[in-house]
């Protein structure tokens, strides 16, 4: 399934929702844009090894807080890290 996220690349789209799979244990193809954290099983904790594993691929820091930590959706999670990679990049 292929998804988009504005102001991701695809490639760069696959690399983050294979590590949000791997780090939060949960099958690839059920990280729809959709699908909420709460039904994934995905907990804060497991948020926090996820944005680890993301920071460390990607040589970015990203803040947990405001619209990160009210991210309930894959969907949200994603189109916020574009934000913060891309400000990251700038």
């Amino acid at each position: 399934m292929e998804q988009k996220v504005d102001g991701i690349a695809p490639e760069t789209l696959d690399r983050l929702l294979d590590l949000v799979a791997t780090e939060g244990m949960v099958e690839r193809d059920k990280l729809t844009p959709d699908a909420t954290f709460e039904d994934l099983g995905i907990q804060s904790a497991d948020m926090v090894v996820i944005l680890m594993a993301i920071e460390e691929e990607f040589g970015v820091y990203i803040p947990v807080d405001g619209d990160l930590a009210d991210a309930q959706t894959v969907g949200d999670f994603l189109k916020v890290l574009a934000e913060r990679m891309k400000d990251n990049a700038a």
